[in-house]
């Protein structure tokens, strides 16, 4: 049934009839004021109607369009599967009304029900994702639109009894329409009439709730009415409603509410209190940072089950992923410092993103990149015994050169032609690499310089839009550094270098160690930055030098011969470092963590360039560190690597051969190691590569009776992971294992997503294909992190005897998934199916597709090729001989 709605109450009625358009809020209704301008230039083309938001489309719109404000009213009904009835009124200026100006709207022309324009009834004029508002009805000055219509709902993202927006980059227009692009910034006024029991939450503040009804007829509804919110860009309006707990707190005098769905007592007890502190904490640091207080009207947060990402800045209403906040006693470091960076990488948007918002979204990285430098400084005062550089090492460098070293790399800045396409610019570069960047520009300049430099930007643009480009000349203002050649190599283009060196001199025991850099796709770029390395005698004398590398090459004087050199030592430095093999049994003697952490991210990457350090050689050394290495955040590292050398790069025979030592190695290493989180952190391994019967026996043991080895604690949702481990392998338990893990959970929205896994998982061969035929249907997608879990079972090791089939369906439901899929999903996808495959004729599937698109989608192109790499390597490093180009 479709409704019509009435809403009754304090705030008035809302009336949908006879193609007229009515709201309670007198802004809706107000008089047009003609106002009358300047004459204008001549006549310049209509920007072209097409799919999308173009940049030639956004910089038209820019050039005329000011003062934009929406009112939205939206009927939400009880039951999911009934459609989301809207009524909008857009106003704006307008400096010239001899074009027709298009609002972008992305859902069937069907949704539109009537239009309004400046009182005057109009046809509705709908195209290539486009509502398009004649000339001649159009006014110089001020203008009013007024629309009914059914909510797009591609990204309401409902479920059956929540939903909630996510509309970054252009999905605002997949709602309802809008000027999707950032540099038009407005404000929002909305209501929102939800089932009774639902909470809601949005941009701006509550105003007032009252009893409503949908339809004049159905009971039971609320109508919430939320202020006129800040001035904020298109993709940050946001709300959610639902059946949600709220928790009200005042935090140093300001006051927070956090939806959240979370039943578990313990998760409640243990994280409430942290997470509002972080938060507090968060927004402290950056109001001394900045010099700047708090730019908007008020900070909530909502807590979602299985969202999109790890979290989303929305003003005034910030979204996270539910299990992230939510720790329990199992918790490891590493989970801890996650959720205070995540907490701190939202909270600084506020600054830098949404006070100061990119012009276009192909300086998206400029609000990522200091979201995450922000958050490496918060947490690192924050959360006690934090090793800032430690955690900037491990964060951050494995995910940067996991896309550098590629044949799909991007730059951090990339060219934008068309919003519709933004969310592919989105990934580890922006991410990761870029943070490195910063902190290399931030030694270049100093600290105090750079802190001056970023708060008179955001001083300067603050409530506002900004580009790179203005930020470098605020920046560069402020150094002797020639900062447009530093930032031509670092920020426009992609890549990494690789050093050698050599070692001269000798007369007088005078000695001069040479680093050389070259690029490693083979250019002439060269990469200014500064790094340390460690030199140690045959006595055992140590020192550490800083290189500062501003040519190709460069030498340095050094006190001695050495034995032993560790480069890049305090992991300062980017690019693929010399590793010589006798540094793979030393490394855990090294005394620095951050010099440990950064030698076992340079011995991975030699491994992969080969041919001096093979796999074997390499996860044997590892063998021997694991009771060796006495800090939690290497030993994440360590063993991460280790598993993805067992499953990724050794051959199926040498996984036989190797596996039943390294499970040893791995129980062996747990007894002893004293520290809970590090034993848990080395049982998931061993839960991750046992191949042995006694090793899979052990493990149903554990998940049996509940009883977890040694001091581990193991939480529903890691013996929830064990089970789904036992299922992969087959294992003939007594009783199903996932079903009686199902009957374990209470929480509903975990017995959904384990009932969503359970297919990916089964047995039989023909349900797995049932499983995978569902994910080329759009609604088979809706819940991204549910399938990215899912096609990590589908298609691990175990499995890829059969799953190797479903290779070439995937790639060629690439295209749709971008277009139906939030931001991460179309990388996600490709890396959860690719991403554990080593054969040849995974390899032959991957290049025969590109090889038969060779005008494929370049973002696209680049991310299958991103994603493809490892695939590639295996090939090269399993199979003999060298692998075929990419």
């Amino acid at each position: 049934m479709t409704f019509r709605f009435r809403k009754y109450g304090r705030a008035g009625a809302v009336l949908l009839a006879l193609g007229a358009v009515a709201c309670h809020r007198a802004p809706m209704f107000s008089t047009p004021v003609t106002t009358t301008l300047q004459p204008t230039p001549p006549v310049e083309p209509d920007p072209p109607i097409t799919p999308g938001v173009s940049e030639v489309l956004a910089q038209a719109r820019r050039a005329t369009i000011s003062s934009v404000a929406y009112n939205l009213s939206f009927a939400i009904p009880a039951q999911k599967a009934e459609p989301i009835e809207v009524v909008e009124q857009v106003s704006f200026n307008l400096k010239d009304n001899r074009h027709p100006v298009q609002l972008d709207f992305k859902a069937p022309t069907e949704y539109l029900h009537r239009l309004t324009l400046n009182g005057q009834p109009l046809a509705i004029d709908h195209h290539d994702e486009h509502l398009v508002l004649p000339a001649a009805a159009l006014h110089l000055g001020h203008n009013v639109v007024k629309i009914g219509l059914r909510a797009g709902e591609l990204s309401l993202n409902r479920n059956p009894d929540y939903l909630y927006t996510l509309l970054v980059p252009d999905r605002a227009r997949t709602v309802f329409p809008v000027f999707d692009q950032p540099n038009l910034k407005a404000t929002f006024t909305l209501a929102l009439t939800v089932p009774r029991l639902w909470q809601a939450v949005a941009n701006a503040p509550l105003v007032d709730s009252t009893e409503s009804t949908l339809d004049g007829r159905v009971p039971g509804f609320k109508t919430y009415t939320f202020a006129t919110s800040d001035s904020i860009s298109t993709y940050l309006f946001s709300f959610a409603a639902g059946k949600f707990s709220r928790l009200d707190r005042t935090m140093n005098g300001r006051p927070m509410s956090f939806l959240h769905r979370e039943t578990d007592p313990a998760k409640l007890r243990l994280s409430l209190g942290p997470i509002f502190q972080l938060h507090a904490d968060a927004l402290a640091f950056m109001e001394q940072y900045t010099g700047l207080p708090y730019p908007f009207q008020k900070f909530d947060f909502v807590a979602i089950p299985d969202f999109q990402y790890g979290g989303m800045e929305h003003v005034g209403a910030i979204d996270y992923k539910a299990s992230t906040l939510f720790l329990d006693e199992g918790a490891t470091q590493d989970q801890v410092l996650a959720r205070s960076n995540l907490v701190s990488h939202e909270t600084a948007h506020m600054w830098f993103g949404d006070l100061v918002t990119m012009q276009w979204f192909n300086d998206v990285w400029m609000k990522e990149v200091f979201a995450n430098f922000m958050a490496d400084k918060i947490t690192q005062v924050t959360v006690k015994n934090s090793n800032y550089d430690l955690k900037f090492v491990i964060d951050h460098y494995p995910a940067a050169y996991g896309i550098d070293r590629t044949a799909g790399a991007n730059p951090i800045r990339q060219p934008l032609a068309n919003l519709q396409d933004a969310g592919s610019l989105y990934g580890n570069i922006i991410y990761h690499k870029a943070p490195i960047m910063m902190r290399q520009l931030e030694r270049l300049m100093g600290p105090e310089a750079f802190q001056a430099g970023l708060q008179e930007y955001l001083k300067t643009y603050a409530h506002g839009n900004a580009t790179w480009p203005d930020l470098i000349k605020i920046l560069d203002a402020r150094t002797p550094a020639d900062l447009q050649a530093w930032n031509q190599v670092w920020v426009n283009q992609p890549g990494r270098p690789v050093f050698t060196y050599r070692i001269s001199g000798g007369h007088d025991q005078r000695y001069g160690l040479y680093m050389t850099q070259t690029a490693e796709d083979g250019s002439d770029r060269l990469w200014p930055q500064e790094f340390e390395v460690l030199i140690e005698s045959a006595s055992g004398e140590q020192q550490q030098l800083s290189v500062k590398m501003d040519g190709k090459e460069k030498g340095i004087r050094i006190p001695f011969l050495p034995k032993r050199i560790v480069f890049n030592s305090t992991g300062l430095g980017y690019g693929v470092f010399p590793a010589a093999p006798e540094l793979l049994t030393t490394v855990p003697r090294l005394a620095n963590p951050v010099a440990r952490a950064a030698s076992y991210v340079n011995l991975y990457e030699n491994m992969l360039i080969g041919p001096e350090i093979t796999p074997l050689k390499l996860l044997t050394a590892y063998r021997q560190a694991l009771t060796l290495e006495p800090e939690e955040l290497n030993l994440k590292l360590l063993t991460g690597q280790a598993s993805a050398i067992f499953w990724q790069f050794l051959t199926p025979a040498q996984r036989l051969a190797v596996g039943p030592g390294l499970e040893k190695d791995l129980w062996a290493a747990l007894q002893k190691n004293p520290s809970p989180n590090s034993q848990k952190q080395l049982f998931k391994t061993y839960q991750s590569i046992a191949l042995t019967q006694p090793a899979q026996t052990r493990l149903y043991q554990i998940w049996q009776t509940q009883k977890a080895p040694a001091k581990v604690k193991l939480t529903e949702d890691d013996y929830t992971a064990l089970a789904l481990a036992l299922a992969v392998r087959d294992y003939a338990a007594p009783e199903p294992i996932l079903p009686a893990q199902l009957a374990r959970i209470t929480n509903a929205d975990r017995r959904q997503r384990l009932q969503f896994l359970m297919p990916a998982l089964s047995p039989d061969e023909a349900t797995r294909d049932a499983f995978f035929a569902s994910l080329k249907d759009k609604t088979g997608r809706a819940k991204e992190a549910w399938v990215t879990a899912a096609l990590g079972y589908l298609h691990h090791p175990l499995r890829q005897a059969t799953s190797e089939k479903y290779l070439p369906a995937s790639l060629d439901l690439l295209q749709e998934i971008q277009l139906t899929g939030d931001i991460f999903f179309p990388y996600s996808w490709l890396q959860a199916t690719l991403g554990s495959y080593q054969t040849a004729t995974a390899a032959a599937t991957v290049r025969s597709f590109l090889a038969a698109h060779p005008d494929y989608n370049p973002q696209l192109r680049a991310k299958l090729l991103q994603a493809s790499d490892d695939l590639f390597r295996a090939e090269k490093l399993v199979q003999s001989g060298p692998a075929k180009p990419f």
